[in-house]
């Protein structure tokens, strides 16, 4: 089958309105393969969808860490859908359980589970180009190979998913309980034991402070310094007086919100709007940036005035928001118990009892925790392979001195036709809230879709010149942020900004509304540019119970007086 932009052509056997069917695999039953889902059924004819995922559940993140502590440190009614609320969420930031079983309950209203098949991993996906279909190859919990094949292929595997062990000498070599934050062992008994946690991100700021009152002795390996930073939304806590936090919702309160969604609305979007807001701090030259230093010092120092050597520890030199700031409840408090011990020397190595640093202390523990983090850089997951073979994010851009990891709006590449993916490069956002990008990006997908099958396309793919342009206006958008300041930061491969959307999550979910169509270009099928036409006639010419007035909607008469419905023109 020849592919070109197609010839004046032939009338197809088809109607001008009729749905071609459309076979589509997504690969990933978190939250991104979860809302894509819900958005392609509902507004996506003639689909036929299978959703695949390496976990025995669906859930992602959520299904798979279950550390003490683990929890959303944004508001949990920003985390959620926006058009299905729960009014239901029993604290202000919810726990990990809690969140995965409200997606869990969206799954099930939704229908969707019966789409997903589990404890598949993916292991290749391959461009055909003779037959413009994705061919997929899966590994099921047996090790059997599964094939699978599509017009329409989404990546919807997420970026904090793929751990590994971090590369000490001696790691396997420990005799004791050895843990990963994304792995965690909830069998193994904590209490009384001496634990060494090895990491300051997210994962470990939130492991700390829940297992210290347990624990005998904590030894904490900080390497990296980090901006502790207060709970996001705070405003919310000071309004209750609440001193500590986090806070619980009384009975009543859930009560009314149930019962008035009006009200529990108005609530959501006080809180929304919150968390949408203060974007500013993140630009080199603002005020608010300027300010954010001296605040989080100041905050960092109070926290820590039971044992103030901690503090140069951890402080950074580096500006606010430059890596992801962490809230971080009860952390910097934790740090000043008397169990708790900063290590900030480098480890040297692990031996069969315990860790020896730089300094030729040997300490010996019963527990290793590995909070370090995951593989963030997007080439970690499958091979995907395009037109002639390409691997996506693979050195043959770079070899023609562009961005390896270059992308159109985040979700789509060129060279990969019918191919779209979730919180790829520059999808995440340093400030505001990402769920809501995601929701646009599902119905982007949605919108090329019904593209696709009504107007005769066969392939659809990017501009270069369009991803090349994004790419330079997200080179040049970040060096006026301090995302592109001197620090290390997931944020980051190879030194440039590479996680993060350029711009505010306000402005990523604006730009994502409506799909620019002069940035793609497109193949036919039957190489027929003007199959889309059809045979001349519409479905309802041929259905005798068809509305054949469907445009017939207004109930408005001619002697109804317009002035009164709208302003006069001076």
């Amino acid at each position: 089958m020849a592919y070109s932009n197609g010839n004046a052509g032939h009338v197809a056997r088809r109607h001008v309105d009729t749905t071609r069917p459309l076979k589509v695999v997504i690969i990933g039953a978190g939250i991104s393969g979860i809302i894509s889902a819900i958005k392609l059924l509902d507004s996506v004819q003639n689909l036929s969808l299978k959703i695949y995922d390496k976990n025995e559940d669906l859930g992602g993140t959520w299904f798979e860490n279950r550390y003490p502590g683990c929890a959303c440190d944004i508001p949990a009614h920003t985390y959620q859908l926006s058009w299905d609320h729960n009014a239901a969420w029993t604290q202000f930031y919810a726990t990990a359980p809690e969140i995965l079983k409200y997606w869990q309950r969206v799954a099930e209203k939704y229908d969707i589970k019966r789409y997903m098949k589990f404890s598949h991993r993916a292991t290749e996906a391959r461009w055909d180009e003779s037959a413009a279909r994705w061919a997929v190859t899966l590994q099921d919990k047996r090790g059997h190979t599964v094939h699978d094949d599509c017009d329409v292929f989404i990546s919807a595997v997420g970026i904090l998913n793929a751990w590994d062990w971090p590369s000490i000498p001696g790691l396997g070599d420990y005799k004791g309980k050895l843990m990963h934050s994304a792995a965690w062992d909830t069998s193994f008994d904590l209490e009384g034991k001496s634990v060494a946690v090895i990491g300051a991100g997210s994962s470990g700021i939130q492991i700390v402070p829940n297992i210290q009152p347990m624990v005998k002795r904590l030894d904490h390996y900080v390497r990296g310094k980090t901006w502790i930073a207060t709970p996001m939304a705070d405003q919310e806590l000071k309004k209750r007086g609440v001193k500590g936090s986090n806070f619980a919702f009384s009975p009543d309160e859930i009560k009314d919100w149930e019962s008035d969604p009006k009200s529990y609305l108005e609530y959501r979007k006080q809180v929304e709007t919150t968390v949408q807001t203060g974007f500013q701090a993140t630009l080199r030259a603002s005020i608010e940036q300027k300010e954010a230093r001296p605040y989080f010092e100041t905050l960092m120092a109070q926290r820590l005035s039971k044992k103030p050597t901690v503090l140069s520890h951890i402080l950074p030199d580096f500006p606010p928001f430059c890596k992801r700031l962490t809230p971080g409840p009860g952390y910097l408090e934790a740090l000043t118990e008397e169990n708790v011990q900063v290590i900030p020397e480098r480890i040297q190595s692990v031996t069969e009892t315990g860790i020896l640093t730089t300094d030729n202390k040997h300490r010996e523990v019963d527990a290793i925790v590995c909070a370090t983090g995951f593989n963030t850089s997007f080439t970690n997951r499958f091979p995907v392979y395009g037109i002639g073979g390409a691997l996506l994010f693979g050195e043959e851009r770079q070899r023609q001195n562009r961005s390896r990891l270059s992308t159109y709006l985040s979700t789509a590449v060129d060279g990969f036709p019918n191919f779209f993916l979730f919180l790829g490069p520059n999808s995440g956002v340093g400030h505001g809230n990402l769920l809501m990008i995601v929701e646009r990006l599902a119905d982007y997908c949605a919108k090329t879709l019904r593209k696709m099958q009504t107007q005769n396309i066969l392939t659809i793919q990017p501009r270069t010149s369009a991803v090349d342009s994004f790419s330079a206006f997200c080179e040049e958008y970040f060096k006026e942020t301090v995302f592109s300041a001197d620090c290390s930061s997931w944020y980051k491969v190879g030194g440039k900004v590479a996680a993060l959307w350029p711009g505010s999550s306000l402005h990523a979910i604006k730009t994502l509304e409506e799909p620019r169509w002069e940035d793609f270009k497109y193949t036919f099928l039957n190489d027929n540019f003007t199959a889309w036409l059809g045979d001349g006639s519409t479905e309802a010419d041929h259905d005798p119970n068809a509305d054949k007035a469907y445009y017939l909607t207004s109930t408005q008469l001619i002697k109804d007086n317009l002035a009164e419905k709208r302003p006069s023109v001076a």
